[in-house]
């Protein structure tokens, strides 16, 4: 069991001690629930050029003129490169080892994500291609590796930074950044890495919890050599020295599904040591192994699970079958230097602690999908997320299937991550405008809502954040009134029973759409505050929803703003805006670098009620 500790000190900053496997200063595996002990990053120095006029076509065409570090955006000042106007397409380059041990062996090639569409060579010939700027993919370039010497990988990105058809969250399509959209990401911006993987391997695997049988769901994707003999499939679950599981599968098909029974402790006391919450958020770790017919093992993976359960009933939101209030911070996911990608892997960990000491218990990542090891340090620490699509701006048959796809694989890739507590697949109506008045476009979120239901079924799914609702588990709205008096009244009782749900509301907008009414879900305030404070003289080009003009000021409106807001009680939960100030947006609680504006045990008390 994980043991956590933590403290606010002096200065504002949190420290936390972990004690554990996996819990130690190192380099996490780019998919933590997924590790195997062989692996190799590409991150570093590669060979770059900008295709502005898309005159190249193929490797051997293009004109190799500067220097990128990967994994950083050519738009950030931490690639190198720090080219913000615009351009649709560019060209990474760069030498690798072939690292198996045995030609036996393949060698997977992986990449964390790539904006927007992706074309990869290998030694002068494709090896795959993928769309999606917010999505993992691989290839087996087993194939195309030569004999001996130096191998090459080139890779091509495709972005049309004015193409509104497709995901692109908060990047913006005009030249410069307004209002809040900021600038671009194209290309590599997640982890590049090689992982030579033997013939029989595991391809994959999800964890679903079910906490009321007490059971853990295990599936596995089994790939064996054609006219290979028996393989088995070993699953041993431990919390500490404690042995949970130890089971033997045999693999009979390519697909894999048990479900683990795992021993009731009984009484609360001893159950509440072994289920996930932010208080104690309790992991299982795993280890997977395939065997031959002889009882080797010829694949192994390590990863982690959870027992908790998520859902709705009646108007509250429930964790482990009790009610929970969540409180949340909208997290963008942008840092300074270096946009969409972390710093550093130590960033993503400090994000996390950072949100907690302010005594937050979750956070929506806003129109990003984020990497997959500040999800690992979410489920460690014990931090409930709200996952959320990025958006795109036009509604086409295009812009359909390219986000519909995306989402399908988000959900995929994420799902086993226990502090993943919600989907919300839309933002605000942003690609679906005309909701009110357009058939197809309320037909594609109720889709959508029932297309993430069906792919994952523990979980709730805000169907359309923020106002115009026509299916959802949670009726999210979104309210930037500044006079905290009046935001509280509004969402009195009295209001609630006088037509809240019945009349135009917040930006001109309905919370529901006719024939969709409120039908006793839980109420969230899902964006609210968006107090802006800076020093007078960094205030130039910056913009809140509201403006504190000194640090007491914005104290005292805060404190005020969280007591009224903690006060409402139709409020199953709320989402702070924001974390940290984003580019022109100076209405963070911590600045753009994660210092913090005001000393964090203030954030905590007010936040706390």
């Amino acid at each position: 069991m994980n043991d956590q500790t933590g403290k606010v000190s002096s200065a504002g900053y949190v420290t936390f001690i972990l004690k554990g496997k996996g819990t130690g200063h190192m380099t996490l595996h780019p998919r933590p629930q997924f590790q195997r002990d062989r692996w190799q990053s590409l991150d570093g120095p590669w060979d770059f050029a900008i295709d502005r006029d898309l005159a190249w076509s193929n490797p051997p065409e293009v004109v190799w003129n500067a220097e990128i570090t990967v994994p950083f955006a050519p738009e950030t000042p931490a690639s190198g490169i720090h080219e913000r106007s615009a351009f649709s397409a560019c060209w990474y380059r760069r030498a690798f080892d072939d690292v198996r041990a045995t030609n036996e062996e393949h060698l997977i090639l992986h990449f964390g994500a790539v904006d927007f569409e992706a074309t990869i060579w290998v030694n002068g010939q494709i090896a795959c291609r993928h769309e999606g700027g917010y999505t993992s993919f691989s290839a087996d370039i087993t194939d195309l590796l030569r004999d001996s010497g130096p191998q090459e990988v080139v890779v091509r990105a495709f972005d049309d930074p004015r193409d509104l058809t497709q995901p692109r969250g908060k990047q913006d399509w005009q030249s410069e950044p307004h209002l809040i959209w900021y600038h671009r990401t194209t290309g590599i911006w997640q982890t590049v890495w090689l992982e030579p993987l033997p013939a029989a391997r595991i391809d994959r695997i999800r964890w679903t919890p079910v906490r009321e049988q007490w059971e853990i769901c295990f599936e596995a994707n089994i790939r064996v050599p054609p006219g290979s003999r028996a393989h088995h499939v070993r699953v041993e679950l431990r919390v500490g020295e404690a042995v949970l599981a130890h089971d033997l599968y045999l693999v009979t098909s390519d697909e894999l599904f048990r479900r683990i029974a795992l021993s009731d402790p009984g009484i609360d006391d001893f159950r509440n040591e072994l289920l996930w919450r932010p208080e104690s958020p309790t992991l299982i770790d795993a280890e997977i192994s395939l065997e031959n017919d002889q009882g080797q093992v010829v694949d192994r993976i390590v990863s982690y699970t959870a027992l908790r359960s998520v859902g709705i009933h009646g108007d509250s939101f429930q964790l482990n079958g009790r009610p929970v209030k969540l409180k949340m911070v909208l997290d963008q996911g942008y840092w300074p230097d270096s946009g969409l990608t972390a710093p550093s892997e130590d960033a993503l960990r400090h994000d996390v602690e950072l949100t907690l000491a302010m005594g937050f218990n979750g956070v929506r990542k806003h129109q990003k999908l984020e990497d997959p090891r500040y999800l690992y340090w979410a489920d460690h620490l014990g931090l409930m997320v709200w996952a959320e699509m990025p958006s795109v701006y036009r509604f086409t048959r295009r812009s359909i299937g390219r986000l519909t796809r995306e989402w399908s694989m988000a959900i995929d890739r994420d799902t086993s991550h226990p502090c993943i507590v919600a989907w919300v697949p839309f933002n605000e109506s942003w690609g679906v405008p005309d909701l009110p008045t357009n058939s197809a476009q309320r037909d594609w979120v109720i889709a959508l809502y029932h297309l993430t239901r069906t792919i994952d079924p523990t979980r709730p799914v805000i169907g359309n954040d923020g106002w115009e609702s026509v299916a959802t588990d949670i009726i999210g709205i979104h309210d930037y009134d500044a006079d905290a008096d009046r935001l509280g009244r509004r969402y009195s009782e009295l209001e609630i029973t006088t037509g809240l749900f019945k009349n135009d509301h917040l930006a001109g907008r309905a919370i529901t759409i006719e024939g969709h009414p409120h039908i006793g879900q839980p109420v969230m305030l899902t964006e609210f505050g968006g107090i802006a404070f800076t020093p007078p003289q960094e205030r130039d080009g910056t913009w809140g929803y509201a403006r504190s003009e000194d640090q007491q000021s914005f104290i005292d409106d805060f404190v005020h703003l969280m007591k009224v807001v903690n006060d409402v009680a139709m409020f199953a939960g709320f989402c702070y805006t924001q974390f940290a100030d984003t580019y022109q947006e100076a209405n963070g609680l911590l600045y753009a670098d994660r210092t913090p504006k005001i000393p964090l045990e203030f954030v905590r008390l007010a936040i706390e009620g």
